[in-house]
């Protein structure tokens, strides 16, 4: 089989290098810092944005996957770097670079996010992954290199810890049957993408030629709200009723106060204020993969985070 290469080892990335080896791949995960190998995958400890040494880990690749999240508050500063060094890699080696994207690019909508809407964000977060893409589609339409961006909403699942608003700071408080606090309006409508849905999406794009030069939405189930979502959680985790709480701007604001990750986040406050709705029809018309069915995805993320509270005390 062929050597696949994915950029970061958070939730995505080590999703997306899971399946490629369970697919009889070679896999290669890039990180800064390394790790012990696994089987069928390889570990390599270097800066993805230093060109010349990713181009050198990318040589002989089939594919280039970009799941690298840098902290929010770095993102001005990292991603334009790291989305260089990329487009560089895939131009010299071959490989199609496929890019994990997000929803922050169209900005506040009033209607059901779709592929065919502009990238009109204006926070900075927003501008900068819609410039990270224009720049990899620019360069795909002058034949300089093959790309596709795959993007997805809020990330949901196992293996799905700190970053995810139904992550860290809610599952656990649900299998103790606690109150639980959420961002926004508790009962606005939200997509959620399934990791293991976004992982099979990335996969399934790389090897689809007719996926290149464009973006194209993980398959994803319905929107439900944070309080829809967390009754689901409780259902499964038979722990009766849990209270949903929004979290005003003003505690968003203090919090902020003492942690820059939160503090970034009020640029994204709309997407819980009001419906923030993922369409993911022209995905689903062109390619096979389909969003796992919703008792699927809570009974596993139920049964991951009690695996995790046993083995981690």
């Amino acid at each position: 089989m062929s050597l696949h290469v994915v950029i970061g080892s958070g939730p995505a990335g080590a999703a997306t290098a899971r399946l490629l080896a369970e697919q009889g791949h070679s896999v290669r995960v890039v990180t800064r810092s390394g790790r012990a190998p696994e089987p069928g995958v390889e570990h390599l400890a270097l800066d993805a944005a230093d060109s010349g040494r990713l181009t050198e880990a990318v040589k002989g690749a089939t594919a280039l996957y970009g799941c690298a999240g840098p902290p929010y508050h770095r993102w001005t500063r990292e991603w334009p770097p790291l989305a260089s060094a990329m487009c560089a890699a895939a131009e010299s080696t071959g490989a199609v670079l496929v890019m994990l994207g997000n929803l922050y690019g169209y900005g506040p909508v009033d209607v059901p996010l779709t592929e065919e809407l502009p990238l009109a964000a204006t926070g900075p977060k927003g501008r900068v992954r819609a410039a990270v893409w224009e720049r990899a589609r620019t360069l795909h339409e002058r034949g300089r290199i093959r790309a596709v961006e795959v993007r997805a909403s809020d990330f949901f699942g196992p293996g799905v810890t700190d970053g995810g608003h139904l992550a860290a700071r809610v599952v656990p408080r649900v299998l103790r049957g606690k109150p639980v606090s959420a961002l926004g309006d508790p009962d606005a409508p939200h997509s959620w993408s399934y990791l293991p849905d976004v992982a099979g999406a990335l996969v399934e794009v790389a090897g689809e030629e007719r996926a290149w030069g464009r973006a194209w939405h993980v398959p994803t189930l319905p929107a439900l709200s944070v309080r829809q979502m967390v009754d689901h959680l409780a259902a499964e985790a038979d722990t009766g009723p849990v209270a949903v709480r929004g979290l005003s701007p003003a505690v968003l604001r203090l919090l902020g106060v003492f942690s820059p990750q939160i503090r970034e986040l009020g640029e994204i406050r709309y997407q819980f204020d009001r419906p923030f709705v993922a369409d993911s029809g022209a995905y689903e018309a062109a390619f096979t993969l389909r969003a796992t069915p919703l008792d699927e995805q809570i009974r596993a993320t139920v049964d991951w985070w009690r695996k995790r509270r046993t083995t981690t005390g």
